[in-house]
């Protein structure tokens, strides 16, 4: 997601690198830059031409703030108009005082409408708010059991009346039932059809007029790129709407959904899905999306997603095992069993500052990497699991490990070697000795960044208490005895 549009604006940015200030002749290189990076994104055009046209005036009229450079100044004014065309800030799903609040959920087939339903109410059953989905896609085979399957996954009750009810019925009782039994909030799953047609939208009219519902959400597939926001106004238009969910924004998509809805359509982007996953459901919020765009992550989400995984007594326990150097196998799984449900590596890794620039390919690697760890210690004994020094002490563990999991034993001894390395690192840390290199867990050496910090010397040089000198070249010394062989 967005992988290509932020690789497009770093070009940008450079063009304004080793300039003393921004001025009409040296920012338009950069505009033609995000200029080419919004359209390839597949941004609407009349979106582009606003876009640029506000950052231009923004730019040239900003006042040069010292210790500031030109391209840091042109990145503010980029995320700030970012966040201005997705919507300023996160408008939130109503909640009425009184029961049920009603949600429509709208939207072509295909969408992955049924699906944001189930999410939708996930997401809402975390925040306490009871739910009843109710199903009316009477024209889809399937369409019911599988709102009834994904009701059974997330707990959540649904009610249907078969295949042969009439849709504007179903919808009518089902918020009838929904009064009688004191429930929060009702999401109404509907028909979507292949394209919008005079009988689709006539229905979702007549079910609209009988339960009146207090959100009308469009869902709204991220992968037709600006054809989404032509979507959303036309719904809108005939409607009504009251926001848009984008699913499938973990894909191929370009960005341009995100940034074409709001300002084409008027209507506000509420939720965005982003992954398979009933939990793969997340609020909206122009300023992160903004942020993920650029390159600067997204910690605030990131700390969400661990709020609702971690639980703040094993978070502290867990803390004093690692300082205390008691972290065992079985911690570090529970860790990686952890991380797994908090989404994809590559997702969790670019919402931390800086690591937008990891490849797919290192991602993957490291997808890979905690597989092979996780086999590797799901072979072991609980003994084993709990007390690591027993594997540095015993080959034959470690052989019967590498057998067991399907690795060599390299693979068994490295793992072993990197995990007490990073026990002794953490109490280290935790005795205030400062910050070692880090052992490469995760293949590769990853060292203390600090570490070597200052200028770089040329090769052959090695500096000498703030001095540079030549490394003087070893003698070849002979040895006794045979001599070279």
């Amino acid at each position: 997601m967005f992988d290509a549009l932020a690789e497009r604006l770093e070009g940008a940015w450079k063009k304004l690198r080793g300039q003393d200030k921004i001025s009409p002749s040296n920012i338009q290189d950069a505009l033609r830059e995000v200029r080419r990076a919004l359209l390839e994104a597949d941004v609407n055009l009349q979106v582009v031409k606003d876009f640029i046209a506000e950052i231009e005036t923004k730019a040239q009229g900003a006042d040069v703030i010292s210790g500031v450079r030109p391209d840091q100044q042109f990145i503010k004014i980029v995320h700030d108009e970012l966040v201005a065309v997705m919507g300023e800030t996160n408008v939130p799903l109503e909640e009425t005082e009184t029961a049920p609040t009603i949600v429509l959920m709208a939207g072509l087939q295909g969408t992955g409408k049924t699906t944001a339903t189930a999410k939708l109410a996930l997401h809402l059953r975390k925040l306490d708010r009871s739910c009843l989905m109710v199903a009316t896609d009477v024209y889809r085979p399937a369409a019911i059991d599988q709102l009834i399957t994904l009701g059974k996954q997330i707990e959540v009750p649904v009610f249907e009346m078969g295949s042969d009810a009439n849709p504007v019925e179903i919808a009518r009782q089902g918020v009838e039932q929904a009064k009688a039994e004191g429930v929060n909030t009702v999401i109404i799953d509907t028909a979507g059809r292949l394209q919008i047609d005079e009988e689709m939208m006539a229905e979702l009219a007549r079910i609209k007029d009988t339960v009146q519902p207090h959100e009308t959400l469009l869902v709204v597939d991220s992968m037709t790129g600006q054809e989404a926001a032509t979507l959303t106004r036309t719904f809108h238009e005939q409607i009504g709407i009251s926001g848009a969910i984008l699913t499938k924004l973990d894909g191929d998509s370009r960005g341009g959904a995100a940034l074409s809805v709001r300002r084409i359509s008027g209507a506000p982007i509420k939720f965005v899905g982003v992954g398979e996953k009933v939990e793969a459901l997340q609020p909206f919020y122009p300023d992160r999306m903004a942020s993920r765009i650029l390159g600067m992550g997204d910690v605030l989400t990131l700390v969400e997603k661990a709020q609702e995984e971690i639980d703040i007594a094993d978070a502290e326990k867990m803390q004093e095992k690692i300082l205390s150097a008691k972290f065992d196998f079985t911690d570090f799984l529970k860790q990686m069993r952890l991380l797994k449900n908090m989404g994809s590596l590559g997702g969790i890794m670019k919402m931390i500052p800086g690591m937008n620039k990891l490849t797919d390919d290192q991602l993957q690697q490291g997808e890979t990497q905690l597989k092979r760890c996780e086999s590797m210690i799901n072979s072991m004994t609980t003994e084993e699991r709990k007390n690591p020094d027993l594997l540095s002490s015993s080959p034959s563990r470690r052989k019967r490990i590498a057998k067991g999991s399907g690795y060599r034993d390299a693979d068994v001894n490295k793992l072993v070697s990197d995990f007490q390395r990073m026990r002794n690192m953490m109490q280290q840390m935790g005795q205030g000795q400062g910050m070692p290199g880090m052992p490469g867990m995760f293949g590769g050496g990853m060292k203390n960044p600090m570490a070597g910090a200052g200028k770089r010397q040329a090769p052959g040089w090695r500096d000498y208490g703030g001095t540079s000198r030549k490394k003087k070249p070893k003698k070849d010394k002979k040895k006794k005895g045979f001599g070279n062989l």
